[in-house]
């Protein structure tokens, strides 16, 4: 999603500094100019290098105030962007801060001939500015450790027209986002395989879609939600141009019809609008009639699934909002009663809906 360049410790920051100022040689045929202006130019080399590696950390992370709402909220979830701005500033004062200590030495070092004394005021200046760099330590860890989680995060495009599947773990999504898409997410017969959200693209002439596989949503309160579930929250309320709701008829995947209706229903009510397609997975092995029959095992209804969907996505204008009347009918009679639980409108930047 970003471009951050690696980012080294801090005592490797300083060693490499130092070890490019042990290299600085200037030549002058007067010894003692020679070695006076060695010595300045090692300390402003080990000054440019911190301040040129210290400023190009920061400048690579984004201005997060201009990040789309899906970015900044998934990326206050996974790394606490208040933590990472703290960091950022630390990197920011400690450039300030080296640049100052070697600006006043510099002064002291050109005025002096005494060669013991301008050594001596740089080994000064290199014990402070390695202090400096020490205090930010803890900074340039959490931004590595940011870093590696930012590169592992799916490359998402919000103003595509996107297609995001939801529902109860395991009931099938992944597999059937690896049908609809050029996604091939892990599948396995067991709840949470996917740990984040995944996207897959399509094309269809000269249009391309984009399909998230988000992580399974349980029927409970936000506060109760963990990280993964927070994920497949986010991407229903910002990217969903329209959200298949994947439901198994079986009761394979441990949750039974009734609760998944539950949770079809909290959907509704929380994303009040939302052009819908309610799809009954698994009907290789049990058909109801309540919903889109399709098979990702097979293949039986994908391509009827996918012109569906090609079809609600091509009467979209990104960024509109959705038309009255375009999301299904309930997948029951129950769902349409029940009750559900806590509303996920709490959701940091949220009104009374999504």
């Amino acid at each position: 999603m970003l471009q951050i360049p690696t980012i080294a410790t801090a005592g490797e920051l300083v060693d490499r500094a130092f070890r490019k100022a042990a290299r600085v040689r200037i030549a002058d045929p007067d010894r003692r100019y020679r070695l006076k202006k060695t010595s300045i130019a090692k300390l402003q080399s080990v000054a440019q290098y911190l301040d040129s590696a210290l400023s190009g950390y920061v400048r690579s992370f984004p201005s997060f105030d201009s990040l789309h709402p899906f970015h900044r909220e998934l990326l206050d979830l996974l790394l606490d962007l208040d933590r990472l701005k703290r960091s950022l500033g630390a990197l920011d004062w400690a450039r300030k801060k080296v640049l100052e200590i070697s600006g006043e030495r510099l002064r002291h070092m050109r005025r002096s001939f005494d060669i013991v004394a301008i050594d001596g005021g740089r080994e000064a200046a290199y014990g402070r500015i390695a202090s400096v760099m020490k205090q930010v330590g803890k900074d340039l860890d959490f931004l590595s450790e940011a870093r590696g989680r930012i590169r592992r995060l799916p490359t998402i495009y919000p103003e595509s027209p996107t297609v995001v599947v939801a529902g109860y773990p395991n009931v099938g999504k992944s597999l059937l986002v690896s049908r609809l898409s050029s996604a091939r997410p892990k599948v396995a017969p067991y709840p949470f395989t996917t740990k984040g959200i995944i996207v897959g693209h399509f094309s269809h002439g000269w249009r391309k879609y984009q399909v998230i596989d988000t992580p399974g949503l349980l029927d409970r309160p936000l506060d109760e939600r963990n990280e993964i579930e927070l994920q497949a929250v986010l991407a229903l309320r910002h990217l969903a141009d329209v959200l298949v709701f994947l439901v198994d008829p079986t009761g394979e995947s441990g949750a039974t019809v009734e609760k998944q209706e539950e949770l079809l229903s909290q959907v509704r009510r929380d994303f009040p609008g939302s052009r819908l397609i309610v799809v009954e997975g698994k009907s290789d092995l049990r058909r109801t009639g309540r919903g889109q029959a399709v098979s990702a095992l097979t293949g039986d209804g994908v391509e009827e699934l996918r012109e569906r969907i090609i079809g609600m996505l091509g009467a979209i204008k990104k960024g509109a909002p959705p038309e009255p009347g375009m999301d299904e009918p309930a997948y029951s009679d129950a769902a349409s009663r029940s009750s559900g639980s806590t509303s996920w409108a709490g959701w940091p930047g949220s009104s009374s809906a999504p």
